[in-house]
């Protein structure tokens, strides 16, 4: 259960720390990464929609964590956005073209998260060997 709940931090954090520097200024954050000099008002609510949503994601992994119960069902959710984003990069990189660096990272990463939440999923529940 320790790996579990560790795991679930971890996402968190991760999740917290990608949506906000996206977020908090989608302006810095297309110019530095995507080279773009300007964004329509349109493209800023996205970002900052999906910013909350990821940071609500990120609430409800951390709030599972520290909840027996719900453990699972946050690993499943993971699995499941995980699985979501890497299907829409798979068929924007089929329909647009390959983009630029850092989406093929974040494909990449979500090629390694789905595989990693799978196998902390499937692990028993209160393994002593462990949790010590």
């Amino acid at each position: 259960m320790l790996i579990k709940k560790i795991f679930l931090i971890i996402a968190f954090c991760t999740m917290l720390l990608l949506s906000v520097i996206y977020g908090v200024s989608p302006q810095w954050f297309v110019s530095t990464f995507f080279g773009l000099t300007t964004l329509s008002t349109d493209i800023a609510h996205i970002f900052r929609a999906i910013m909350g949503l990821y940071i609500a994601l990120g609430f409800f992994w951390l709030a599972c964590a520290f909840n027996d119960r719900y453990i699972n069902v946050a690993l499943v959710t993971i699995i499941v956005v995980a699985s979501g984003l890497l299907g829409g990069r798979l068929v924007s990189l089929v329909a647009d073209g390959v983009p630029s660096p850092l989406l093929i990272a974040y494909t990449v990463i979500e090629l390694t998260i789905i595989p990693a939440a799978l196998w902390v999923w499937k692990m028993p529940e209160g393994d002593t060997a462990t949790e010590k």
